[in-house]
Parts: C-alpha cells; structure tokens; sequence
C-alpha cells in the first residue's frame, strides 16, 4: 500500500507525469516550526542537474496544503503538494507493450489490470520519492529535538570507491548509453538506547520496511553486516567500555536485539543502476509475442546513486519518527 507508520504516518501519492505528487503526514505535533524555506536544502540535495543526472528539470517547490497555519504545524494532517511542470510523456507509449527490463512497467500492467499510469512510470518512478523527502525534513525536525542527527553520503560508484574516479565511470557510462549504481552509507547519531521493539518492530525490521522502499535499493546492512558471518564471536562482539554503553568497536550499528544500544546507528545501501538505458537491449515484446530490440526514450539519471543520499536519509528519519513520538 501507500501508507506507512503508526505513531507518523505517512501517505505518499502521485505519478510521474500526473499533476503532481506529494504526501500526507498524519502524527506530526502541534507547534512544530515549519515553512517552505525548511524544505528547501534536502530537496536541492535531490533535484537533478549533475553530470549522470536526469535533464528533466523542475522546480520541486512544496505548497503546504494542509496542517500549517501561522507558521507552526497545527497538529492536523500536514500535506506537502509538488506540482510536475516538465513532461514529455510521449517517450513512454511504446512501453505498453514493450516493457523495459528490470522496471516495473510489466508488473504494474499485470497488478492494475491496464489502468495504471505508465507515464514516466507512474506511481513507481524515482520522482515519488519527492513525498519521502518532505516527510524526511519533517520527520528530522521531530528528531532534532532529542539531538539526533542523520547523514549519508555515496560510498562506492560503479564499483569504484576512490571518489577522484568517480567522474570518470559516471562519463563513461553516459558516453556508453548506459548506468551505474552505488553504495551509500547512512549514520544516525544520538538515537537514545531503549528505542525499538524486540522482533517485529525491532529498530532494523522498520528502518528495513523503510529502506526497500526507496526504489533501486536492492541490498542494505545494519552495521558491519554480511561481513560479519567471516568473523568469530570474539572479533565481531562490541565491548562495553562505560557506563553509559558506548562500545570499542560498533559492529551491531547501534542494535542489540532490535533496541537502539546509544551507539551510532549504521547501515550500507546496495543502490542498483538505473534499468532505463538509451543503448538497445533485447526483450520480450507482447504485441509481436517475441524478442526485439528496444531503444527506451526519455529522460533518465546514469547514476541515480547520486540522488540517493537524501532519500536514504528520509527512509531513516521516518523509520525513528515511528519511536520518539
């Protein structure tokens, strides 16, 4: 579905190519300070306009529809409206009938029955992620007041973990009409021990509902992850070192037994390259019923890692909303 939360509740709606798209945030405290400039910073973070980037532009300006007043939330759904300026929706009619590889076209045809919005790819394109990252700044101002902090940024591009090549494989992938992913990191500091509940709501189990939700995130670790399974119980175990349980080494990424232990939160995101390629690639054609060539047109990022840090971030900041209120 497209809701998510209990205590914050988000409800993200909207298509690429439709009038617009937004979210409706319902849990948001009375009296929190709130305008269009709060917004502004995460979502430049996220427009396009780097090299690998979509050349897709549009303003992304937030209007406040609902449950701000006088410039303090009023305790009232909080709804943020994007209005699409810059389509070119005409790229995409070929594509329902012949899907693109790896994208949602064909199973958003087969679960809608035909009726879905396959423009720009609809209510399954990267653009959505515009209502994530406004819950995201709202979710950050309700954290801010317990001193919790978030940053990501992009670990490895391509392959490549050295940042002074980045620029090079983001060139070539362009140059080559095709895409790269990324791995990103993302850190929540301050998060006080105690939050989380064991099993089913365990921190990681609904930061995890979080994560996957951010489209072409295929992998995430919680701390030191899978390269844990190497190591042995005495390498991998964080000794306690006072009396306020900050650890030597955070190999568990701030999680112990699904409870927030005071250390930093830690987590890696596998971000995959984006399937949306310019060069041909051969696959199934339902109207012919058999392999052709496909040259997908439009506008697409080579590298939607680049774009991702922000939406990460949001991904966390509503995941922890869900405790602190």
């Amino acid at each position: 579905m497209n809701t998510f939360g209990t205590k914050f509740r988000i409800s993200i709606f909207g298509e690429s190519h439709g009038q617009g798209l937004g979210v409706v945030i319902d849990g948001v405290p009375a009296g929190l300070p709130i305008g269009i400039a709060d917004f502004e910073a995460d979502l430049s973070r996220r427009r396009s306009g780097a090299k690998g980037t979509t050349p897709r532009k549009e303003s992304d300006l937030p209007e406040l529809v609902s449950g701000e007043f006088n410039g303090y939330t009023t305790g009232a759904p909080l709804t943020v409206l994007f209005r699409n300026e810059n389509t070119l929706s005409g790229d995409y009619s070929h594509l329902v009938k012949h899907p693109r590889p790896s994208h949602a076209d064909r199973v958003a045809k087969i679960k809608y029955n035909g009726y879905n919005d396959y423009r720009g790819g609809g209510h399954f394109s990267g653009r959505v992620t515009l209502g994530l990252v406004a819950a995201g700044v709202v979710a950050k101002k309700i954290l801010a007041r317990y001193g919790i902090r978030i940053s990501a940024s992009i670990k490895e591009l391509g392959g490549i973990t050295d940042p002074s090549r980045w620029d090079s494989v983001i060139e070539d992938a362009v140059k080559g009409l095709d895409s790269i992913g990324g791995i990103i990191e993302c850190r929540a500091a301050g998060v006080p021990a105690g939050w989380g509940e064991p099993f089913f709501d365990s921190v990681e189990s609904v930061l995890s509902h979080l994560f996957f939700s951010v489209p072409a995130v295929k992998g995430v670790e919680f701390g030191r992850g899978f390269a844990s399974a190497a190591l042995r119980g005495s390498e991998n175990n964080d000794p306690i070192i006072s009396a306020d349980g900050k650890t030597l080494t955070n190999n568990a990424g701030g999680i112990n037994g699904g409870i927030a232990n005071g250390n930093d939160f830690m987590a890696l995101f596998e971000v995959n390259p984006t399937p949306c390629l310019s060069s041909p690639q051969h696959t199934w054609n339902e109207e012919t019923g058999s392999v052709e060539t496909l040259v997908v047109r439009g506008r697409h990022d080579a590298c939607i890692a680049l774009r991702a840090p922000v939406v990460i971030e949001a991904a966390m900041a509503i995941g922890l909303a869900q405790f602190s209120i």
